[in-house]
């Protein structure tokens, strides 16, 4: 398992943020991530779910992940490189709130220059945003 010195120790597999075919930037992983491995994790501003709706309803790119009925956490500032992973609906890795962290799991095994994916279900975008992640099982909406 690669770590990267410049990273904090909860990002347990090296990434780079690049350009999409998705949309925007995306998270690339620089090394093999084994299936079921724990990729990293993403950290950000802590603020109520009432105020991540209020921000949600303004925002076009919306980085916002509500941990808990009460609480959400804001990824707009981060600097963790995982706050890039796009969705798609054949994902290659998972989001889990565990202990209010934000984790990322590889679901399936991941190849080097692969985008890391998730499928984010329930979005502040509630349907408004078109899904370009171009599998054939596209929802096509988020």
């Amino acid at each position: 398992m690669g770590r990267l010195a410049e990273h904090p120790p909860y990002q347990k597999y090296a990434v780079a943020v690049r350009r999409s075919p998705i949309d925007g930037f995306g998270v690339f992983a620089l090394e093999p991530v084994p299936r079921g491995q724990k990729i990293g994790e993403v950290r950000g501003e802590s603020i109520s779910v009432s105020e991540a709706r209020r921000r949600a309803a303004t925002l076009e790119r919306i980085m916002i992940v509500e941990v808990s009925t009460r609480t959400a956490v804001d990824l707009a500032r981060s600097t963790d490189p995982m706050r890039f992973t796009n969705h798609s609906c054949r994902p290659n890795g998972r989001l889990s709130i565990r202990d209010g962290r934000i984790e990322f799991y590889a679901v399936r095994d991941i190849a080097v220059d692969e985008e890391i994916t998730v499928a984010y279900g329930e979005t502040h975008h509630e349907g408004r945003l078109v899904c370009r992640c171009g599998v054939p099982c596209c929802v096509g909406r988020l």
